[in-house]
């Protein structure tokens, strides 16, 4: 018995030998892959971010997302904020950034440093001041649904998710959070403020006649159609630099035949204007603002604009 145990050792020292050839050669194969993966070129984290986009656009219905257009003059610090707070709602599919500060470079390479950002920022650098820039008809523009807001304008989260669900159901009007009414007076003027503001012969005050659109939703097709305009309605409003979200709620309703917009009152909306440090005001804080918009320059002058007045 002895002599047989003894004759068992060598082939148990050679499989074990031939265990220790096998390790080492898989571990010099590992330590080969290694190196071979170094040598590969490097791919860095933004090119790899801006492939899942690509590919998570491929798989999301555009009728599903929107984009948020955003007109911006002498406020990069509140824009950068604003950006990084609308970067979180669902259902964004690409910011535009309409860039009016003319002969300024715009924040591409600063906001970029401060990503990754998952939902893409497209800067457009406009050759003039214009307020009706941003109701251009952007060729990046993929989706049926614009999400548009004022620059010192900060909406919550559910309250969009809640607004692009009403927009949804109704798509041919304007959606969004601002509304306005006009009463007409005596004197042929019209009286044009905030919702509450009582109206001659009606009863309570909640009422209003449009949504302005500094902070709704509307369909992207409205773009084109007020680029179809007459000059016009484009001179009134540049020399104004005023009075673009009117033309928009008559446009819209006569090309509806009904109310241009939906007010969806909102739970958590701020205005961040005294947050710049830019100490630019906004363009409503002019004397003449309100005036513009209530008399000739801006309702009264409807039926020349439509022939009617619309809303």
């Amino acid at each position: 018995m002895r002599c047989c145990h003894i004759c068992k050792l060598p082939g148990r020292v050679m499989g074990i030998r031939v265990l220790r050839f096998s390790l080492v050669v898989i571990l010099v194969l590992l330590l080969v892959a290694g190196a071979l993966t170094a040598l590969l070129p490097t791919v860095k984290e933004d090119k790899m971010l801006m492939l899942r986009r690509e590919i998570k656009s491929q798989g999301k219905s555009t009728l599903d997302s929107f984009t948020l257009i955003m007109q911006t003059y002498n406020r990069t610090d509140l824009l950068l904020k604003l950006l990084n707070h609308y970067q979180a709602v669902p259902n964004l599919h690409k910011v535009i950034v309409v860039w009016n500060n003319i002969g300024e470079k715009t924040p591409d390479e600063l906001w970029n440093s401060l990503g990754p950002h998952p939902i893409p920022v497209i800067f457009k650098q406009q050759t003039a001041n214009r307020m009706r820039n941003r109701l251009q008809v952007f060729p990046e523009l993929e989706t049926s649904a614009v999400l548009m807001v004022d620059d010192d304008t900060l909406i919550s989260t559910p309250d969009l998710v809640f607004a692009f669900s009403v927009w949804q159901q109704f798509p041919d009007q304007i959606v969004g959070f601002v509304p306005r009414k006009h009463v007409p007076t005596s004197s042929g003027i019209y009286s044009y403020g905030s919702f509450e503001m009582q109206a001659p012969g009606s009863g309570n005050g909640d009422q209003y006649s449009m949504v302005l659109i500094g902070a709704s939703f509307f369909n992207s097709k409205y773009l084109e159609l007020f680029q179809r305009q007459p000059a016009a309605v484009h001179a009134l409003i540049d020399d104004t630099q005023n009075c673009d979200d009117i033309a928009m709620n008559f446009i819209i309703a006569k090309h509806i035949g009904k109310t241009s917009g939906i007010f969806v009152k909102p739970v958590n909306m701020d205005n961040l204007e005294k947050e710049t440090n830019s100490g630019y005001s906004g363009m409503w804080h002019r004397a003449e603002h309100a005036l513009q918009r209530r008399s000739g320059k801006g309702i009264t002058v409807s039926p020349i604009w439509f022939d009617c007045i619309p809303i």
